[in-house]
């Protein structure tokens, strides 16, 4: 008989210490300016979109920032004061920037027939593996069909 099984008793408990939630593994999530806009520019779409990014760990094409900053640009022209603070928002957001493959993305776009940056964050979902949170029905219809193609 070894030594370890002289020392515990014949049906052992089984101790599990965790680390507190915010060290968890969280799921990758890519998350689109449309579904960020959402949130951070209190759009009537808002909850929605915390819903869906809740427990996420967010993932983007490096593009987002710039997305977001045109999107402010356009609220602060119509005169929407807060817009400044939505772009601090995103800006402050633990998001993951990642560089995509330009010719890639090209080929999706052509693919799918969607914008360049539509096509990015597409890319981004199929090379993490990951879900899309979008509000665009036209990207969210691209991403169900290839994301669905992955080996």
């Amino acid at each position: 008989m070894s030594a370890l099984s002289t020392a515990l008793p014949a049906c052992p408990t089984l101790y599990l210490a965790e680390p507190p939630a915010l060290y968890l593994v969280r799921p990758p999530l890519v998350v689109d300016c449309s579904a960020l806009a959402g949130i951070v520019f209190q759009e009537s779409w808002q909850q929605k979109a915390q819903q869906s990014i809740a427990g996420h760990a967010l993932h983007a094409p490096s593009l987002l920032p710039y997305e977001i900053a045109s999107v402010t640009v356009k609220k602060l022209r119509r005169g929407e004061a807060h817009a400044s603070d939505g772009l601090a928002q995103v800006l402050d957001m633990d998001i993951e920037l990642h560089e995509v493959d330009a010719q890639a993305v090209c080929a999706l776009a052509m693919q799918y027939q969607l914008s360049a940056y539509d096509a990015a964050y597409l890319w981004l979902a199929a090379e993490l593996k990951a879900p899309l949170a979008t509000f665009n029905e036209k990207l969210a219809t691209a991403a169900q069909t290839h994301l669905s193609q992955l080996p």
